[in-house]
């Protein structure tokens, strides 16, 4: 876990995974913790890059210090730890209050999201009453004691039958949160909603909901779907508030289709430069690609196109095979010939994560089946870009 200051309050948060994926960020309901990701993970990094984070006075986070928040406070905290993660476009997800920011970026942000996969939550929550009712409870009771009451709402009652560790665990964390961030943000959701804000936005949205979610039903969902001039909108059976815990690797199949580049009928079309463009760009870096594309003339600027659309669009867009597995395809045939572009795909391996050990499997499999020669030229140019170490 690692801190970064915004606006003065420290704000805990992971980003894991390989620099040149694409960036997904995840934010957690009310009165959780970027745990609630955990489970999805395992499915998530071999394909993006993953920033999680607490939300004020939860978690690691800090507390809330005065006056009231706001969705735009939360949205720019997701906006400050993107700029952080280096990344000017991101897939976002959230549940419950997480969808809150998601929505509030839809709205104000949607040039910075590449998709927004919104769970469990709605354009207004609950009602005023019942926000402002638990808010002076909050203050007054403390998160601790108020627990056992909210924990239950959050999930099916097949799974805690199934895992009855569930809601101690979850009652444990609840009350090692901040009482006021918890109240403050119970008073958001009574005073803001987005009614009539979400229309004409131009996001690519997916909606997911619980059969089993007491906390905002199936209903709430639909008229958050209308908002969005009809996104789509999937109920999962079976589960409550949180997929992310309850159905962890259904959630994240789910979240990998929404995510997922659509290339479009590729055999008849091709893929558009765009597309390629954005791919080249997250794999070789910004500034590579910058400079390829300032150093072009008019002998060679469409060749550029070509391979930004072929190279980049219809293969390393496609999510048939994960980035670090072209990388090691890609490295090794260029090992095996001999060609110039073994440099630049070297540096690309260390930007997609390539471990030292990977990479000298590819290159042993270079000495196998391609030569001794081409490997051995291989290895020590590698060498000469900082990999490996003198402690043989």
């Amino acid at each position: 876990m690692a801190f970064l200051t915004i606006n003065g309050r420290s704000v805990a948060y992971r980003l894991l995974g390989a620099e040149a994926n694409p960036l997904v960020m995840l934010a957690h309901p009310l009165g959780m913790s970027q745990a609630v990701w955990d489970g999805v993970l395992p499915a998530l990094l071999p394909r993006y890059r993953v920033l999680t984070w607490d939300l004020p006075g939860h978690g690691a986070s800090q507390a809330w210090g005065e006056g009231a928040i706001t969705p735009a406070d939360l949205a720019t905290e997701a906006l400050a730890l993107a700029d952080h993660a280096g990344a000017g476009r991101f897939h976002f997800a959230g549940t419950s209050i997480g969808g809150v920011v998601g929505q509030q970026l839809i709205s104000q942000h949607g040039e910075r999201l590449l998709s927004a996969t919104l769970t469990n939550t709605g354009a207004v929550i609950g009602t005023p009453e019942l926000w402002n009712t638990r808010a002076g409870r909050v203050r007054q009771e403390g998160l601790a004691a108020m627990s056992e009451e909210i924990v239950p709402r959050w999930f099916a009652p097949a799974r805690f039958e199934a895992e009855p560790a569930l809601k101690a665990g979850w009652c444990t964390q609840m009350g090692r949160g901040d009482d006021e961030s918890y109240a403050l943000l119970c008073e958001m959701l009574a005073r803001d909603t987005f009614d009539g804000k979400l229309a004409g936005k131009q996001v690519k949205v997916q909606l997911f909901g619980g059969s089993e979610d007491m906390a905002t039903p199936t209903a709430t969902l639909e008229a958050l779907a209308d908002e969005l001039d009809g996104a789509p909108l999937e109920i999962l059976e079976g589960v409550g508030h949180v997929p992310s815990v309850e159905v962890p690797e259904l959630f994240a199949e789910k979240l990998l289709a929404v995510m997922a580049v659509d290339l479009g009928d590729v055999g008849a079309e091709g893929v558009n430069y765009a597309t390629g463009l954005a791919t080249r760009k997250q794999v070789l870096g910004e500034e590579h690609v910058a400079r390829s594309t300032q150093n072009a003339t008019s002998l060679d600027a469409p060749f550029q196109q070509m391979i930004t659309r072929l190279a980049w669009g219809e293969l390393w867009s496609n999510d048939d095979l994960t980035r670090r597995e072209r990388s090691m395809i890609t490295t090794g045939i260029l090992a095996a010939l001999g060609r110039e572009e073994l440099t630049l795909h070297l540096k690309t391996a260390k930007r997609i994560g390539l471990s030292e050990a990977e990479l000298r499997q590819v290159l042993m499999h270079v000495a196998i089946y391609g030569g001794v020669p081409a490997a051995n030229h291989a290895f020590s140019l590698a060498k000469q870009l900082g990999w490996g170490s003198s402690e043989a």
